[in-house]
């Protein structure tokens, strides 16, 4: 059984209990059995360990992890300390530069923005090395919306940051209550196409203040 060691793990109890889960596991033995699969496996959960269920106030999708080597840590978008920046995390770093002000960090480690109540969360939690998306059918989106609608069901307000079209697909899972922030993706293919400019840092925050709770400190 996956222990998370925090109040996600009776939250996700039925989603580790599912047949859907069984499939995904048996799918995963053999893959990381044969092949070089990103995050390690001891990584996968790593968002939900970092952010508790109770403290979620932002919620960032990404598609699914990094596929090159020492890249992938387990929270999206995030790379751990000494990697190179990928370039849709310095895309990231220029907007977060261009809407609050902050300097771009040398460091893609955004551990610091999970433990401020930001769960980064892939919408699929492994890969194959050198093919992205080579996990998509697996069962991982099954379980992430189910994440994603138990999230939606807290009473207290959440941002959503939806980024392209993969996270924006999603929308249907939250319920009115949330706020939802939508842009194009960072990746340099779209990040001229919206995302630049959308200020979604400073967007958030304003909103959370709004509902009289803390804003996230995004400065890295």
């Amino acid at each position: 059984m996956v222990h998370i060691g925090n109040d996600w793990d009776g939250v996700l109890l039925p989603l580790f209990e599912s047949e859907n889960y069984k499939k995904i596991r048996s799918f995963l033995k053999s893959e990381y059995q044969n092949y070089t699969i990103y995050p390690n496996m001891y990584d996968i959960f790593n968002c939900f360990k970092l952010t508790p269920y109770s403290k979620v106030k932002v919620v960032i999708l990404g598609q699914d992890p990094y596929h090159e080597v020492g890249q992938a840590q387990g929270v999206c978008f995030s790379v751990p300390n000494g990697i190179k920046l990928p370039p849709s995390l310095q895309n990231i770093f220029k907007e977060l530069k261009s809407d609050l002000g902050y300097t771009a960090p040398n460091c893609g480690d955004l551990t610091k923005w999970a433990k401020e109540g930001v769960l980064l969360l892939n919408t699929v939690l492994t890969v194959r090395e050198g093919q992205a998306n080579s996990h998509k059918n697996c069962g991982w989106m099954t379980f992430t919306d189910e994440v994603i609608k138990l999230i939606s069901n807290k009473k207290e307000p959440v941002v959503f940051i939806l980024w392209g079209g993969n996270a924006r697909s999603k929308k249907q899972l939250i319920a009115k209550h949330h706020h939802i922030i939508e842009s194009a993706h960072p990746s340099p293919l779209s990040a001229y196409n919206g995302f630049f400019g959308s200020k979604p840092f400073s967007k958030a925050n304003e909103y959370l203040i709004k509902e009289n709770l803390a804003p996230i400190d995004w400065q890295l």
